[in-house]
């Protein structure tokens, strides 16, 4: 599948961002593969969807959609009408706040890693 094709198209900044959002995904753990899902880049643990990139449709800025949002809380992630996702938005023209991104990273691949969401 070509995930490529996704951030290639993008205009910048959201291109570079969304190409650094992708890398620190993909870093977390040697666990996580990419995929494409309804059009848009998927993040699996162990083939278990836990992220998505996308951009919002009204800012064009990126944002990372967190698949089990309900289970996380901190207070940069918005549930906005959703039931179970949050997303966290990242400003493309400024630094990345890797240590942020990461931090709700690891909190929702914990919930895979000790089994609060089944892998299989």
């Amino acid at each position: 599948m070509d995930t490529d094709s996704y951030y290639l198209n993008k205009n910048e900044p959201n291109k570079s961002c969304l190409l650094a959002l992708r890398k620190i995904i993909l870093d977390q753990d040697a666990n996580v593969s990419e995929t494409r899902k309804y059009g848009m880049p998927c993040f699996c643990y162990k083939n278990k969807m836990f992220c998505y990139l996308w951009t919002d449709k009204k800012t064009d800025e990126p944002y990372i959609l967190m698949v089990a949002g309900n289970y996380l809380n901190h207070p940069d992630l918005k549930q906005g009408n959703r039931s179970r996702m949050k997303v966290y938005s990242v400003d493309p023209t400024k630094d990345i706040p890797i240590t942020t991104i990461q931090h709700i990273l690891n909190a929702a691949l914990d919930l895979y890693r000790n089994g609060t969401i089944k892998t299989k």
